[in-house]
């Protein structure tokens, strides 16, 4: 596999989601939780989309079950709790795994040519794709979706 292109998810209700939906886009890859203290970056992330959506950024949201049991709830509860408690207007993916040998292929491709900074260790992991499909860096769960290098390095790719 050579770039994110090549990978395909399914959105949470449950049509095919290739990544080459995103083609000359900018992407930001964000596995989520419901039931996690990090929770509140959905506003973040929210505002981060609505404000950069125009000039061809993609926040993807990924939800996960896979640290502490945060995400138990079904793809329908997952988009309607996204929905009614932070406005999310970004795309969301079904449920997935992303760290393991579980993990999605995306995940896995991310891992092998990052290296463990790609490695998501918590909810609210990111992923930086530029246009071109590379992986441009990875931002840690506790960095806001609005912090000055995420914005900074958004812009950069824009």
């Amino acid at each position: 596999m050579s770039d994110a292109y090549d990978f395909s998810f399914k959105s949470i209700d449950g049509a095919a989601l290739p990544l080459t939906t995103y083609k000359d886009k900018v992407v930001l890859v964000v596995n989520t939780a419901s039931a996690c203290g990090l929770t509140p970056q959905y506003e973040g992330l929210e505002k981060l989309y609505t404000d950069y959506k125009d000039k061809g950024l993609v926040v993807l949201g990924v939800p996960c079950n896979q640290f502490m049991g945060q995400e138990p709830g079904t793809e329908a509860e997952i988009k309607d709790f996204c929905e009614t408690k932070f406005n999310i207007d970004f795309p969301l993916t079904s449920k997935e795994d992303v760290k393991g040998d579980t993990a999605h292929p995306f995940y896995k491709w991310a891992l092998a040519e990052l290296g463990e900074s790609a490695d998501p260790a918590w909810n609210f992991h990111k992923l930086l794709v530029g246009k071109d499909g590379k992986l441009i860096r990875a931002f840690g769960p506790r960095t806001e979706p609005l912090a000055q290098e995420v914005t900074a390095a958004v812009e950069a790719a824009l």
